[in-house]
């Protein structure tokens, strides 16, 4: 699994990326966490305003931070 958290690195950005590395570590599933900072990758997925989430190439949010919740159907899932 690939997750990437595309974003420049603002407060919710860093939140995103905590909330998917507690949920991985409490599910026991591995995955590969990339950071994307880069804007035209971002702009790539349709994503105008961050953080956004990508699940194996899928956008799964974007725009806001991401509940443990969601998180968790999403990688479950």
């Amino acid at each position: 699994m690939k997750i990437e958290i595309l974003g420049t690195g603002c407060a919710k950005c860093v939140k995103t990326k905590e909330v998917v590395e507690k949920v991985l570590q409490e599910s026991g599933l591995q995955a590969d966490v990339v950071k994307v900072e880069d804007f035209e990758t971002i702009l790539s997925y349709g994503i105008m305003i961050t953080p956004g989430l990508v699940i194996d190439g899928e956008v799964m949010v974007a725009g806001r931070v991401p509940s443990e919740d969601n998180v968790r159907k999403w990688i479950n899932g």
